[in-house]
């Protein structure tokens, strides 16, 4: 479906190569405020606000990860961007590896955090209590919920398609289940795993720590 005018919200800072980061699910640009501030001086660094959230327009498109992965595409395209650096967080992540996955060629290195491959990767107890509110809700709410609840469905063979440097990294604590990340890890041909001390949300809490592994990921040959 055209959408003509379509453009997604979004801030940058800093010069060089192209760092463009992808909040979760319910969040917008701002989760990222510690990163655009410290990341600005190695990188050109792009915080977008996905479709729906944000200042982003909702659309008339579909609301799943494929359209995200086109919406970004399309991101790259206006703003002349042919490759860039992704870091994605928890469906961000998602998205960053669905872009990936298509495009391979314009993604130079790829920063997983907190993401998945199906909604089995998370903590059997937290994906039920998110299950248990998509049955309730209605709207964009739903729309929202739909995308843990039945989005992504990634097989880790995919993951062999990855032909950049990959790093694969999640909290101690984290809603996805630690196995899952550890097969991502194992399942991409060039890949780093690092699980920080900490919850899902460690590059907010802890921006020390999530930064320095950022950066010596990204700096690092």
């Amino acid at each position: 479906m055209r959408e003509e005018g379509f453009q997604l919200a979004y801030e940058e800072a800093g010069s060089g190569i192209p760092l463009i980061l992808l909040h979760g699910n319910g969040e917008d640009r701002s989760y990222f405020r510690h990163q655009i501030e410290d990341l600005q001086d190695i990188r050109h660094v792009y915080a977008l606000d996905t479709r729906g959230h944000g200042q982003s327009p909702r659309g008339t498109a579909p609301f799943n990860l494929d359209q995200f992965a086109r919406d970004l595409e399309k991101f790259m395209d206006q703003n002349g961007i042919e490759q860039a650096d992704l870091l994605g967080f928890s469906d961000g992540a998602n998205i960053a590896l669905t872009f990936a996955l298509k495009h391979p060629d314009r993604v130079t290195k790829l920063i997983l955090a907190g993401g998945n491959l199906n909604p089995e990767g998370m903590n059997p107890k937290d994906l039920q209590e998110i299950q248990e509110e998509y049955e309730t809700v209605t709207g964009f709410q739903k729309e929202l919920l739909s995308l843990m609840v039945n989005e992504p469905h990634i097989q880790p063979d995919e993951l062999k398609k990855l032909t950049m440097p990959v790093l694969v990294t999640a909290g101690s604590e984290d809603v996805i289940l630690e196995e899952h990340t550890r097969l991502m890890a194992e399942a991409t041909p060039d890949s780093r795993l690092v699980i920080l001390p900490g919850s899902h949300w460690n590059a907010a809490e802890s921006p020390k720590a999530f930064n320095e592994m950022v950066r010596a990921f990204l700096e690092g040959e």
